[in-house]
């Protein structure tokens, strides 16, 4: 999910501006960036104390220039890195699709011709992987995304890098809790077939929504991996047994990911025309159940109204199928959702400024207006009224200038607590106003200044970040 940036995130990384958060792992943090002609990208920042080790930048320098050289349809394009920044960085293309892991929480297991295609496509993105010499280490269904046209696997090449660091700073190991392979925990060497391992952990977890080592502590599952068999019977069959095989604890029992690949895409050599390598609707992808939530093309970048920059002239590039870690939901919601809130929120606000600005003119009791009488508790209520339409003021300015763009965390607070201390005064003021607390010698100016809550009440609701996503 892409949220909204923290005080303490960079606003620019390299030439990318950054727009938005999209999650954290263990190498440090990834923003939503947009290039300067516009594309989309995922740009993952170092974590500080990597960053201060020598010795984690050379490796990281060193996977990055072998990840640069991985070009498979089902991984995610390296776009830019500059490994010898103060804070390194690396930054892989965008498409706004859920990953694994969420897509099967939200609509459950996928059914078996949707989980062969989905290992075809994981198998031959790990073919690509191995081909230029790196090992994923860490596959794992948050890695993996789900778009239109096939699976996406990302975060390959800088495992290795923050391995090496991790193990040489305090001995411990690098990866996911029930889809690590048993020489991950043994101290093995890693090959390719430890991400042959890690791909059988995945497609259990697709097919029937668990591991194939169950729930629990990082140390149960681990001692599970390395000792105890998987739990397969919930695995629906025929069509899915090489997932026991990929699962071997010795890692020569595995298959090869080409052997993989080959007995997956079979069925569809002989069912159609397609290549073995095709993820398409003869092959389950996308899943039926799953398909609606899918995004129908690839995001396109889209200038923001006041700003005439290049990216406003210069079309973006065409989609080159790679992507990054993302999920449905992007940062700007469609036009024809945010401004109807929007729009809302502002009458609001016009109505709020008027009322609150009328009653300091009106009669507040007995025809002394607020004006007339600056002392007392009647005075009160100029300096109160002045900063509720100064906040509502405020309010409506940013969302003129953000286009489509979410008003400011920071503003909707103050305006939420504005609001409710402006309306709590007035309420608590004007009976004070009265003789005898006669609610009928209240003046108009009271009464609207009141009234006036309402108004302020309702933009506070329409600029709440659920309401603008709807």
């Amino acid at each position: 999910m892409v949220v909204e940036l923290e005080p303490a995130d960079p606003r620019r990384v390299g030439r990318y501006r950054i727009t938005g958060r999209l999650g954290a792992g263990g190498m440090g943090r990834v923003f939503l960036g947009r290039s300067p002609s516009g594309r989309l990208v995922a740009v993952k920042v170092v974590r500080a104390e990597l960053a201060d080790d020598p010795g984690f930048r050379e490796r990281f320098a060193r996977e990055v220039r072998a990840a640069r050289k991985v070009a498979g349809l089902f991984t995610a394009a390296l776009v830019d890195a500059d490994p010898d920044a103060v804070t390194p960085w690396l930054a892989t293309a965008y498409v706004p699709g859920p990953a694994l892991d969420e897509a099967v929480v939200a609509h459950g297991p996928w059914p078996v011709a949707s989980v062969r295609a989905l290992g075809a496509g994981l198998a031959e993105a790990l073919e690509a992987i191995h081909a230029v010499g790196l090992v994923h280490r860490d596959l794992k269904p948050s890695n993996v995304l789900i778009a239109p046209d096939g699976p996406r696997v990302v975060d390959f090449g800088v495992s290795v890098a923050v391995e090496a660091t991790a193990l040489t700073r305090t001995g411990v190991v690098v990866g996911t809790p029930g889809f690590m392979a048993p020489e991950q925990l043994t101290g093995a060497p890693v090959t390719a077939a430890t991400d042959v391992f890690a791909l059988g952990a995945v497609l259990t977890y697709a097919a029937t929504g668990t591991g194939p080592f169950g729930t629990g502590s990082a140390q149960s599952l681990n001692f599970r991996i390395a000792y105890e068999e998987p739990d397969l019977t919930r695995i629906p069959a025929p069509g899915l047994e090489i997932i026991g095989r990929c699962l071997a604890k010795e890692p020569a029992e595995r298959p090869t990911v080409a052997a993989v690949l080959a007995e997956l895409a079979s069925e569809r050599e002989e069912s159609d025309d397609h290549p073995p390598t095709a993820v398409d609707q003869h092959a389950g992808w996308p899943p039926e159940h799953i398909a609606q939530a899918l995004p129908t093309a690839p995001a396109t970048p889209r200038s923001r109204p006041r700003q005439p920059t290049r990216a406003s002239t210069v079309p973006p590039p065409p989609p080159t199928g790679a992507a990054a870690r993302a999920t449905v939901r992007t940062p700007s919601p469609p036009p024809a959702a945010r401004p109807a809130a929007a729009a809302r929120a502002a009458a609001a606000l016009r109505a709020a400024i008027v009322m609150v600005v009328a009653a300091q003119f009106l009669p507040m009791e007995y025809g002394v207006s607020v004006i007339s009488a600056p002392m007392g508790p009647r005075g009160l209520a100029l300096p109160l009224g002045a900063l509720s339409a100064a906040t509502c003021a405020l309010v409506l300015r940013l969302q003129n200038r953000g286009g489509n763009a979410p008003v400011p965390a920071w503003a909707r607070v103050l305006h939420g607590v504005v609001t409710t201390v402006v309306t709590a005064l007035a309420v608590l003021l004007v009976p004070i106003l009265l003789t005898g607390g006669d609610l009928g010698s209240i003046g108009a100016g009271g009464w609207c200044l009141m009234l006036a809550g309402v108004p302020l009440f309702y933009s506070v609701y329409q600029l709440s970040p659920a309401r603008l996503r709807k």
